[in-house]
């Protein structure tokens, strides 16, 4: 006699009838607009059809301009030096709060100590780079000082060498305390008879740490690594402009503001600039493929 398998949609129902709204988002803004990178393979005006046989398509000629652009180099460069560092001091960073913040005796401080780091996260990009101004600007707190101090000026915005460090680490600092998030969930699911056992046998804070709290959170570190390389080369625009100058644009000219620029501004080259952002994307689709295909030959963990 066969047995019945378990319905588990009507099971829980009520928790997938909360994922519809958020299916139904990433439909209307991420599915249904990808028809426009069809843009990228036309010579596009507005209010030409897409779709249209009649349309003038050039197949990967904006492709081929953007490669032979004398700019393509230090975009590339740019982008990727910002990504890389970013990512070097960014990724380890939650999980090292996490780890410290789980391992504190003293709960009410650990809690304390996260609503600190959780609260820059909710400041916008705006007032970041104003507070960014006023103390790194010309006349920003950091220059008054040096002057009393006997020091001289130095223009944090308008040196190109002051840009990467002022940009990655204003964004880790930011971020840092909203990503522990996630490993402090994961922290939280680890059984506490394995620590009670591991300071039995006599194990240091920093042993449990290495062979208990690690390891299980280690999955989630892997997935979360596998889609931060596959998001790499996704350097926002916003903050980049609002810190741009003419001193600072030979390091801070990245893909996506390149892409802002001939899309948006100006006359605008809407085929020129939807295959940039493509290109980028397709950057960011093989990084993915990779990252997933090492964590899948080296673990047990990955996206598919």
């Amino acid at each position: 006699m066969k047995t019945k398998k378990p319905n588990h949609f009507k099971k829980n129902y009520q928790v997938l009838v909360f994922l519809i709204p958020a299916l139904v988002f990433v439909f209307v803004f991420s599915y249904i607009p990808m028809y426009g990178v069809l843009i990228a393979f036309q010579n596009y005006v507005p209010g030409d059809p897409i779709f249209s046989l009649q349309a003038d398509w050039v197949g990967l000629y904006h492709f081929n301009a953007f490669i032979n652009d004398f700019r393509f180099e230090q975009l590339m460069v740019n982008t990727f030096l910002i990504s890389i560092f970013g990512f070097l001091i960014g990724f380890p960073l939650p999980i090292l709060i996490a780890v410290l913040l789980n391992s504190m005796r003293n709960s009410k401080a650990s809690k304390r100590l996260q609503t600190i780091f959780y609260a820059p996260h909710f400041i916008s990009i705006i007032v970041l780079v104003g507070m960014l101004h006023l103390l790194f600007g010309e006349y920003g707190l950091i220059n008054h000082l040096a002057i009393a101090l006997g020091g001289a000026k130095y223009s944090y915005f308008l040196e190109a060498d002051a840009f990467r460090p002022l940009f990655i680490l204003s964004g880790n600092w930011q971020d840092f305390g909203w990503s522990a998030i996630i490993y402090l969930a994961a922290l939280s699911g680890v059984d506490p008879t394995l620590h009670e056992a591991a300071v039995v046998d006599g194990a240091s804070r920093f042993q449990r740490v290495l062979h208990i709290d690690l390891p299980a959170i280690f999955p989630t570190i892997s997935i979360l690594l596998i889609l931060s390389i596959g998001n790499l080369m996704g350097v926002g625009y916003e903050k980049i402009l609002l810190m741009q100058t003419g001193g600072n644009i030979s390091v801070s000219e990245v893909i996506s503001t390149y892409v802002y620029k001939t899309g948006l501004t100006g006359f605008p080259d809407f085929s020129y600039a939807t295959a940039i952002g493509l290109f980028n994307a397709l950057i960011n689709v093989f990084l993915l493929i990779f990252a997933n295909t090492m964590a899948k030959r080296f673990s047990e963990n990955s996206l598919w």
